[in-house]
């Protein structure tokens, strides 16, 4: 395997993770949590970023030692078919994910365009958003992409502090009181879910680090800070507008040129991020098949989905991502970091004992939502994958040893 040019230092992973963390979608999820009030929700928010983000800094240091990107690191666990299955669920979470960035931006800008306009054209608003993207995939990761991307970050933060101006404006937003209707858990388990499900595509980034600490650091900073303030912007519209779309408001200020800037930049950096790593998940699951190309596929499908769904089943969305995925690195991060096994086994075709626990682990989830433990669902179905592989693993190899054992005897 070749082995990748390590060059991104740590302001480029900053602003790279920030950027991609500053997203309609993540202020969307912030206001799902608007029935916990503004004290509850931002405790919520604090805490699950703070253990998805160690989550999402632990995988994306495997990627930096190893050189592998996220989907192919699952093979030190799952084997080579092991791998192309969970290729195969990550190009279509990404898929689902591209559809629902240029869903919610066109959602956006339609509001924006009617308000300044009178333009009301909400699939030509999905037609252009996708084209962008499409555009900045062509760009690549060429020499002048990563300055291109740090500006584009550097720009989108200044907009974050207008529209947070503006939000903030009205300070009884941070005393609203619960409205009841969530429990606490399920807000931290929306909380958590948001750096969960970049867990399958950090380390096609940071294989490309100069420095672990770079990595690291960069990544797990940039995006706890965005993607927090997102949710939080996020919670607290929706606590005084009863919508998570900042959109009105800032209209409402005559900031519209404001909102096209924010959407226009933040669907293109953040959806940039999934159309790049589906076609890293495609290239693992068809090794002839070319990244980019595959990238560019999956935007136009994910710009086709976008005109015929609607966000009503967004929360539903992330919590099928945590299902997949919590149980997935929960056993893989054992495996590497407790158990040691950090290479690719060649002759490792498939691991069944991986994948039985995995999706005993997918079942656990969907029963622990239903019991509205404060810690969520992420966190007990982690601990429980992560206890139940080791021990179950460490009694085969002993049973193995033993068979072999006895074997050589006779």
């Amino acid at each position: 395997m070749q082995t990748p040019l390590k060059t991104i230092r740590f302001p480029h992973f900053f602003f790279l993770w920030f950027g991609a963390a500053v997203s309609m979608a993540e202020i969307l999820a912030g206001g799902l949590l608007a029935p916990l009030g503004f004290e509850d929700g931002l405790l919520a928010i604090l805490g699950g970023h703070a253990l998805g983000t160690m989550l999402l800094v632990l995988c994306g240091l495997i990627g930096f030692r190893e050189g592998l990107s996220a989907i192919e690191s699952t093979r030190i666990s799952f084997g080579v078919y092991g791998a192309k299955l969970f290729s195969l669920f990550n190009i279509l979470q990404l898929v689902g994910w591209t559809s629902i960035m240029i869903l919610a931006a066109a959602r956006s800008l339609n509001e924006t365009s009617r308000h300044l306009w009178q333009i009301d054209q909400y699939g030509l608003w999905c037609l252009l958003v996708g084209a962008l993207v499409l555009l900045w995939i062509v760009l690549g990761r060429e020499t002048g992409w990563k300055k291109a991307n740090m500006a584009a970050a550097l720009l989108l933060f200044a907009l974050t502090i207008v529209m947070s101006s503006v939000v903030f404006a009205d300070t009884t937003v941070l005393s609203k009181p619960a409205a009841g209707g969530m429990p606490f858990g399920a807000g931290f388990e929306l909380s958590v879910v948001m750096p969960l499900s970049w867990l399958p595509l950090i380390a096609d980034y940071t294989r490309f680090a100069r420095s672990g600490q770079g990595a690291a650091w960069g990544s797990g900073l940039g995006y706890f800070l965005g993607s927090c303030w997102m949710y939080i912007i996020g919670l607290s519209v929706a606590l005084v507008a009863g919508q998570a779309d900042p959109a009105g408001m800032l209209l409402a200020a005559n900031l519209g040129l404001s909102v096209l800037a924010i959407v226009l930049l933040a669907t293109i950096t953040t959806t940039f991020m999934d159309a790049y790593s589906a076609g890293v998940s495609v290239h693992t699951l068809l090794p002839g098949f070319n990244e980019k190309h595959a990238a560019l596929a999956v935007t136009v499908a994910g710009t086709l989905l976008a005109l015929g769904v609607d966000m009503e089943q967004y929360e539903g969305f992330l919590l099928l991502i945590g299902s997949v995925f919590a149980p997935l690195f929960a056993i893989l991060l054992s495996d590497y970091f407790l158990l040691g096994n950090r290479q690719l086994r060649p002759g490792l075709m498939v691991n069944w004992l991986a994948l039985v626990i995995w999706a005993l682990g997918v079942a656990l989830y969907y029963q622990l939502l239903k019991l509205d433990l404060i810690v969520g669902a992420t966190v007990p179905v982690m601990f429980a994958t992560a206890f139940t592989y080791i021990l179950v693993g460490r009694f085969a190899a002993k049973w193995s040893l033993q068979k072999d054992s006895l074997k050589t005897s006779a």
